[in-house]
């Protein structure tokens, strides 16, 4: 069998085979994939792992440990090299590259030749190989070799390795790679004044008995040791000509690391709410149950700041940049975007969020999001804002769980305030001004206790709570229930007889604190009242 041959059917093999495939997802996600719930943990075992590797050397340097500072690093250095192939192995598909020459050779009816799919393969390994992080991975593991101690001196590349472990070692990686224009032509100009300021205290200072200045070199090192402010103090100008040089040195390199400073700090302010946003979206994946706001208007900023009050984990999604800033001015954790766009919602995790508000001024693009987060998690509860009374059965068409129309929720307000302003007033500043009160809902699951109990059994007075209503999914109200209403595919009893015998999927609204709520729900788990 030729190579050709034995090429393309190991590479088919490879291609068809789950435990393979399997195997390489599991790397990736172990090293590489920025939203891996194990990764972190990895990290955290490989940052600790360098840490005490370059202590350990260190401390050898000058105490010996025997056997047990060998077998560490030998133990350390295998790690190192299994983690080094892995990512050789990973940074590319060979595979996947023979099978492509292998069906363009096909297509065109020439025949497969191994070499350009080889070279393409060792151009992409070779990519990976004389990338920094890799050359960085490479010489850490070469102070393991004992026989040159001068070799150790590449230890200190292990502590560069934490830039990959770590997302704010990376970030400073990445605000280094996006300045290097402004800190090419500033080091360009460092390098200018330092040979400039030597060459003139050589000139001036080399036929002086009184200075230490004999060469080039000595001119540079005073030159480096004046411009970074340090000033150690060996090397000193005699002359006056000297002392000038050194006094234009010194205004020069202040003015040059103010510079520097400047363009790392400039870096940072942009880089470190990108680095605090992805660090936010990775824990949201991990723990899922968030709640995704769309729309940071009049009404976001306050469901906003009622989720914040309620200790709920939710992101913000606006495409209006003033809004966005504005969230971002509140501490909102906020994305600058449209929310109707696939690529965002997978970016904000939505296969496992709880819940998504669609709260946008436009009936269209709430539709939109309706539709494509449904699509996302067909298990996600949407809440929808209608805009026009004509869009309502759209939108839950759509896939919104709920719709609410404000223009008529607030006409109705308005209406029941002109009837009864005392109470309505009482009830809206029991509600504004007393955090953590208003109506919560009570299921009746099949894994608690409530099934068959009736609502007297409750006792909903014992735990401070006060009985609004029960929607069931029963067709027509029972007896005894004066008060019944129509809400989509369930009715709403408005506040039961206390002989209602509670059934499967009824839900209790009460109205309360939430404490209180809370407490009830334990007891039920508990005991079943």
């Amino acid at each position: 069998m030729t190579l050709s041959r034995l090429m393309v059917r190991l590479s088919y093999g490879l291609a068809d085979s789950p435990r393979y495939a399997r195997a390489k997802k599991l790397t990736y996600t172990l090293l590489e994939d920025p939203d891996s719930r194990i990764r972190p943990y990895f990290d955290l075992f490989m940052i600790a792992l360098v840490l005490s590797s370059v202590s350990v050397l260190v401390y050898e340097t000058y105490e010996n440990l025997g056997a047990f500072g060998y077998l560490f690093e030998s133990m350390v250095v295998t790690l190192f090299i299994i983690e080094y192939l892995m990512r050789f192995w990973i940074c590319s598909d060979a595979h996947r590259i023979v099978i492509a020459h292998f069906e363009r050779a096909q297509f065109v009816n020439e025949e497969f030749r191994a070499w350009p799919a080889l070279r393409e393969i060792l151009a992409s390994k070779w990519a990976y190989v004389r990338s920094p992080l890799a050359i960085i991975d490479l010489l850490a593991i070469i102070p393991s070799y004992r026989p040159l101690r001068m070799l150790r001196l590449f230890l200190l590349f292990r502590l560069f390795k934490l830039f990959r472990y770590s997302s704010s070692f990376s970030g400073f990686g990445q605000v280094l790679k996006e300045k290097r224009f402004e800190l090419l032509s500033l080091s360009t100009f460092l390098a200018f004044i330092v040979f400039g300021a030597a060459s003139s205290l050589v000139i001036f200072e080399v036929d002086n008995p009184d200075s230490r200045i004999n060469g080039i070199f000595d001119g540079i090192y005073w030159a480096l040791v004046t411009v970074s402010t340090v000033g150690y103090g060996d090397i000193v100008p005699a002359s006056a000509e000297g002392r000038l040089v050194a006094l234009l040195l010194i205004l020069a390199g202040l003015g040059t690391f103010s510079f520097f400073a400047s363009i790392i700090v400039s870096g940072f302010s942009e880089r470190l709410p990108d680095l605090r946003r992805r660090q936010v979206y990775a824990e949201l994946e991990r723990r899922g149950g968030h709640t995704i706001l769309c729309g940071y208007g009049r009404v976001g900023q306050e469901i906003a700041d009622s989720l914040a009050a309620d200790g709920v984990r939710f992101v913000v999604v606006e495409r209006d940049e003033a809004q966005f800033n504005l969230a971002r001015r509140n501490g909102v954790l906020s994305l600058l975007g449209d929310a109707d766009k696939d690529e965002l919602l997978d970016t904000l995790h939505i296969a496992s969020a709880s819940r998504i508000l669609c709260l946008t001024g436009d009936d269209v693009t709430n539709v939109y999001i309706v539709v494509s987060a449904r699509y996302r998690n067909p298990g996600i509860e949407i809440i929808a804002r209608a805009n026009s009374s004509e869009n309502v059965t759209k939108l839950r068409r759509a896939g919104a769980d709920r719709v609410v129309t404000l223009h008529e929720s607030v006409s109705r307000l308005a209406a029941q305030y002109v009837g009864q302003p005392v109470a309505f007033e009482a009830i809206a500043e029991v509600l504004r001004l007393s955090p953590g009160v208003g109506v919560d809902a009570i299921h009746v699951g099949s894994d608690n206790r409530l099934i068959g109990r009736t609502i007297g059994d409750l006792r909903l007075d014992d735990h401070k709570l006060i009985l609004f209503g029960v929607l069931s999914d029963r067709e027509a109200a029972p007896a005894g229930v004066r008060h019944s209403y129509p809400i989509r595919s369930k009715r709403f009893l408005f506040k039961p007889a206390p002989t209602y015998t509670l059934e499967q999927d009824d839900m209790v609204l009460v109205f309360g604190h939430h404490l209180s709520v809370s407490h009830f729900k334990k007891a039920v788990a508990r005991s079943g009242a």
